[in-house]
C-alpha cells in the first residue's frame, strides 16, 4: 500500500545497513512537547527473512529541547508494540499512539534523543515480518546507525534500547545481535515490558502460546517458505480477517473479529493448531545465548495478554543464560499499563547503565508469580 513518495526509494540502495536515505519534518503531535526537532527518517536495513539484501525502513527521530551535553545526547531506541501489518499502521505515517507518544516524551524530558523504528515492511516496501525478531532487531540497530549518521555530534554513541510487547522481542533481539551485526554501537542497557519472547530450552516449560495475534504473523512471513500460503489455510472468517489485516490496523481487525465471533487463532484457520505447528516459523523463540548488556524487565502483574508466568519463564531463561537481569513487577498493571508504570524505574536503570554503574540482578531471587490480578483503573493507559 503506497503512503507517500517518501517511503519509496527508486534508485539503487547503498550496500550497507543503517545508511540514512532521507529525512523530512515529522508532523507535530500533541503529546510530544519536549522535542526541539522531529524527523521522519528512511534508512537501509538487512532483510534477513527473505534475504533480498538491503531494504528501506522508516521511522522517527526526535531531539530534546535544550543544549546537547558534551559528546551529544544519549540515544533511546524504541521498539513499538503490535499495531498491524499494513503500511498505514506505520507510526511514522499515522503518528504515534497516545500511549507511546506520552512515554517517549518522558524520555525526551529526561535528556535522551529518541529514535523509533517502524520495522521492516511497515511503511517501507515489502511485507512486515511481524514478531520475527531477527528482522525487527536489525531494524532497531539500523535505526540507531541512521540516527547517529543524521545528527553527528548531537547524538552520542551511548544507546539504551527498549521495547513493549512485540517490541520486547525486537529490543532483546537487537541486544543479542549487536555484537555480530553492529559491533560499533555502544549498547549500554535493554528494557523490555510486556515480554513476548519464548525460550524453548529454558528452565520453565510452558504450553505453546497460540494467541490470536499470531494470525498477523502467519499473514506476513510466519509460515515456512516450503509450506502453504496463508490463503490456503484460512477459514471463511479468516479470509475476511486477512483482507482486513492487509489494509487496516489492530483496532479495525479487532472490531471485525468481534463481529465475526472469531476470538481465537483456531477460529481463523481451516487446519488444526497441530497441523499449523508443522508449517509455521517459531517467530518468538530465542536461544539461550546470553545478552551482553544488562536487562530490565517490567511486568504488570495484571497482564492477561503476556501473563506474568510467561514473562517469568523468559526472565528465568535469560538468568540461566548468564545475563544480568532485573525483574520489576507492578501490581495492578496490565499489558499496556506496565509501560508507564515502569517508567521511573526504567529511566533510573538507563542512567545507571550509561554511567557504567553496577546493575543489580534479581536472578537469585526469582519466584513464580500467580495468575493475573485485577487491573487498577486509576493507572494511566492501563488496558490489557
Amino acid at each position: 500500500m503506497d503512503l507517500s513518495p517518501f517511503y519509496r526509494w527508486e534508485t539503487p540502495l547503498p550496500d550497507r545497513p543503517g545508511a540514512m536515505l532521507r529525512s523530512e519534518a515529522m508532523p507535530d503531535q500533541p503529546e510530544i512537547t519536549a522535542a526541539a526537532e522531529g524527523l521522519r527518517i528512511l534508512h537501509t536495513s538487512t532483510d534477513v527473512r527473505w534475504r533480498s539484501g538491503q531494504v528501506p525502513v522508516s521511522g522517527v527521530l526526535y531531539l530534546p529541547k535544550g543544549r546537547a551535553p558534551a559528546g551529544g545526547w544519549p540515544l533511546f531506541a524504541w521498539a513499538h508494540g503490535t499495531l498491524g501489518i499494513a503500511d498505514v499502521c506505520a507510526p511514522s505515517w499515522t503518528g504515534l499512539r497516545a500511549r507511546d507518544a506520552t512515554y517517549l516524551n518522558r524520555w525526551l524530558e529526561a535528556g535522551f534523543a529518541v529514535v523509533a523504528t517502524d520495522y521492516q515492511g511497515l511503511g517501507g516496501p515489502g511485507p512486515h515480518p511481524y514478531l520475527y525478531w531477527p528482522a525487527e532487531g536489525r531494524s532497531v540497530l539500523d535505526s540507531v546507525r541512521a540516527a547517529l549518521a543524521e545528527k553527528p555530534g548531537l547524538i552520542a554513541n551511548r544507546v539504551v534500547i527498549a521495547g513493549q510487547s512485540q517490541g520486547s522481542g525486537a529490543a532483546l533481539g537487537a541486544a543479542k545481535l549487536a555484537a555480530e551485526y553492529a559491533p560499533e554501537l555502544n549498547i549500554s542497557g535493554v528494557i523490555a515490558t510486556g515480554v513476548n519472547v519464548t525460550f524453548p530450552d529454558g528452565p520453565v516449560s510452558l504450553p505453546e502460546r497460540n494467541s490470536a495475534n499470531l494470525f498477523l504473523s502467519l499473514a506476513s512471513g510466519g509460515l515456512r517458505d516450503d509450506g502453504p500460503r496463508i490463503e490456503d489455510i484460512v477459514s471463511p472468517k479468516g479470509e475476511q480477517l486477512l483482507a482486513r489485516a492487509r489494509e487496516a490496523c489492530t483496532k479495525e481487525i479487532g472490531l471485525l473479529a468481534r463481529e465475526l465471533k472469531a476470538g481465537s487463532l483456531a477460529d481463523a484457520l481451516s487446519i488444526s493448531l497441530d497441523e499449523l505447528a508443522a508449517v509455521r516459523i517459531p517467530v518468538t523463540q530465542m536461544d539461550m545465548e546470553p545478552i551482553d548488556a544488562p536487562v530490565m524487565v517490567g511486568t504488570g502483574l495484571s497482564d492477561a495478554t503476556t501473563t506474568p508466568m510467561l514473562q517469568y519463564a523468559a526472565v528465568s531463561a535469560m538468568c540461566v543464560s548468564g545475563g544480568t537481569v532485573g525483574w520489576r513487577r507492578y501490581p495492578g498493571l496490565g499489558h499496556d499499563g506496565a509501560m508507564h508504570g515502569s517508567l521511573d524505574d526504567s529511566i533510573a536503570f538507563a542512567r545507571r547503565a550509561l554511567a557504567g554503574e553496577a546493575i543489580s540482578s534479581d536472578c537469585s531471587a526469582l519466584s513464580p508469580p500467580g495468575p493475573p490480578g485485577a487491573l487498577n483503573p486509576q493507572a494511566p493507559f492501563n488496558e490489557d
